[in-house]
């Protein structure tokens, strides 16, 4: 049996070896903290890419600056590779791979399944192997395991295994890896407790939980919680909008009950790859062992139709001017899935432009994050905002309201806008030209 204190005495020291295999919005964020505190890490990434731009010290993260990372490669105790035999020399490895829904909205662990594969070429005695990807309740104990072990090294023995749900918010200015509690669910007591102690260096707080699966189904609850009440508001919405009520003021006069209420806000729809995706993961497992989750599957239904009801709206507002829909120009302002982020993942701008560009609309948008969209079924290139462009417009659609926008000139200049994240409001903007979701 492989005694943890020699590894645990090299976390404290700062002396173990740190691998984070893949460099997105999770994994690079994680390496580079653990970088600034001085342990040695790598950046393990098949994207030749994203490596080469890491080893000239440039960014493709907006969260991130490049100076950041130049900084960690100029301290020389970063380095980016796709080379995965850096595995093989690592103390620690924390896996941050994509796990996304197939079009059947089943789980697609296939990149996490990759991942286990060429770690158990290289998994050895004494090493911690942590996966921090959002997955279904099992994936740790059922697939990865398994494979690691397929060398006769056994976990919670030979090595240690555990799993620690990521938690990053892109684009929150406030919240971010350092300062985010971290869960932390092992095979057994010594690798929690090895988990705990190495994320302990960088983050200010750490929770260990009894089993792999429990730190995997936090993960899932956290994002169910949201997926239902988000739902519930855009459900509420719409009521609102059919009753004649302003659901915005009605949020802000229930938010001043200071117990038994949060505020959920509605939009044009969910995306990124967590909402969207982390339920249905839950969903999908509940399914095999019997059990339906009715609120999950309703509430992802109630989201998903939200991109054509905010297409029904421009309809109608339209309509109301004595235009058509299939005539009419619409810029629709911010195309990411929320603000501030350069990420189009599952955005619900898309399904409007879609949608929009099927009824015959003439669509044009501009993000500051995105400069063309070049996909199967959409292929714009981005405006720059201007007022020409905004007076040109039969209708502006505020899909993401990014910052520094000039939000100002669009409600002087705009014949109409269509605002699904109320922020003309925000900024003390007022209109007749203005209509909220």
């Amino acid at each position: 049996m492989t005694d943890h204190s020699e590894l645990a005495a090299k976390i404290r020291g700062k002396k173990s070896v740190i691998t984070v295999m893949g460099l997105g919005y999770v994994g690079l964020p994680i390496a580079l903290e653990f970088a600034a505190k001085g342990f040695p890490v790598c950046g393990l990434d098949n994207n030749k890419k994203r490596v080469e731009k890491l080893k000239a010290g440039r960014s493709y993260i907006n969260d991130i600056p490049s100076s950041k990372i130049k900084k960690a490669v100029r301290k020389a105790n970063f380095k980016a590779t796709t080379d995965e035999s850096v595995l093989g020399e690592s103390d620690a490895v924390i896996i941050c791979v994509p796990t996304p829904l197939r079009k059947v909205k089943d789980p697609d662990v296939s990149y996490v399944i990759k991942a286990a594969r060429s770690m158990a070429k290289y998994v050895k005695r004494g090493q911690l192997v942590i996966l921090e990807s959002t997955t279904y309740p099992g994936t740790t104990r059922d697939i990865m395991m398994p494979l690691l072990e397929k060398k006769g090294l056994k976990a919670g023995k030979d090595f240690f295994l555990a799993f620690s749900p990521e938690r990053i918010d892109p684009g929150n200015k406030k919240y971010s890896f350092v300062n985010i509690p971290k869960v932390v669910g092992g095979v057994d007591a010594k690798s929690t407790e090895l988990g705990e102690l190495l994320y302990s260096r960088v983050v200010g707080r750490t929770i260990g939980v009894s089993t792999m699966e429990t730190a995997e189904v936090t993960k899932l609850l956290e994002n169910t919680f949201r997926i239902v009440n988000i739902a519930l508001v855009n459900e509420f919405s719409m009521l609102c909008n059919k009753l004649g009520i302003d659901v915005w003021e009605v949020i802000k006069a229930a938010s001043t009950k200071p117990f038994g209420y949060m505020p959920f806000y509605p939009g044009p729809g969910i995306g990124g790859h967590c909402i969207p995706a982390d339920p249905m993961y839950l969903s999908w497992k509940a399914r095999k062992v019997g059990f339906k989750t009715k609120m999950i599957d309703l509430a992802a239904v109630t989201n998903r139709l939200v991109p054509n009801y905010v297409v029904e709206r421009i309809r109608s507002i339209l309509s109301n001017q004595g235009r058509k829909l299939s005539l009419s120009r619409v810029l629709v302002v911010g195309v990411t899935y929320k603000k501030d982020v350069n990420d189009l993942r599952e955005s619900p701008a898309l399904d409007i432009i879609n949608a929009l560009e099927k009824a015959g609309t003439k669509v044009s948008f501009t993000d500051p994050y995105i400069p063309s969209l070049d996909l199967p079924d959409i292929r714009i290139k981005g405006s720059r905002l201007n007022a020409e462009l905004v007076r040109r417009q039969d209708l502006v659609l505020i899909a993401a309201d990014h910052t520094g926008l000039n939000y100002r000139m669009i409600a002087a200049k705009a014949k109409c806008i269509f605002d699904t994240r109320a922020i003309f409001e925000a900024l003390g903007i007022k209109g007749k030209n203005i209509i909220k979701l």
